[in-house]
């Protein structure tokens, strides 16, 4: 369940904290959201790469519930400069929030994989996991004022690096 993922999660940031305090280890807690890039696994389970992979190959597009949940989606080149500024920091060990706060909805996000795939396949709809959040927007206000980060790449600029690099991968599979 989606609990156990959060919970795991929380608990690791208390223990770093502890570890801080106790041993006087400089440490830095950063919070990722939903971070995609090339490279990724074709196989990984996420929204991104289950998309571009169901496109590339023309297969329908696996939409949970009616696709109105919102997600956002940082490029992982962000997503590294934020973590660089992360720890170049002196004096704030975070925690602090990594993501991109552009939000959308999932289905609008199989839209533009299908675009920028020039994918003929369709849409389906599946029922919603019980424990699949509404919304998913990062507050990245903190990284903004601490670390003068916030992300720099358009969805569809990240997206086509990452059809670019998954369509070579996918193709060389299917022969």
């Amino acid at each position: 369940p989606r609990s156990c993922y959060d919970e795991g999660k929380r608990v690791a940031e208390t223990l770093m904290m502890d570890y801080h305090r106790q041993n006087k280890v400089d440490i830095r807690i950063v919070r990722i959201f939903n971070t995609y890039g090339p490279r990724m696994l074709l196989d990984d389970g996420r929204v991104v790469s289950n998309f571009i992979v169901q496109a590339i190959k023309g297969n329908p597009l696996t939409l949970y519930g009616d696709g109105s949940q919102t997600r956002s989606f940082c490029y992982v080149d962000d997503l590294v400069n934020g973590m660089i500024a992360m720890m170049n920091c002196d004096g704030f060990i975070g925690p602090v929030n990594l993501g991109n706060p552009t939000e959308m909805t999932v289905k609008e996000l199989a839209q533009e994989v299908l675009t920028l795939t020039k994918s003929s396949a369709t849409i389906t709809n599946l029922p919603l996991p019980a424990d699949d959040p509404t919304r998913r927007k990062p507050d990245i206000s903190l990284a903004k004022e601490k670390l003068g980060w916030e992300p720099k790449v358009a969805l569809a600029e990240g997206l086509k690096k990452t059809i670019d690099n998954f369509r070579p991968r996918i193709e060389t599979e299917l022969e």
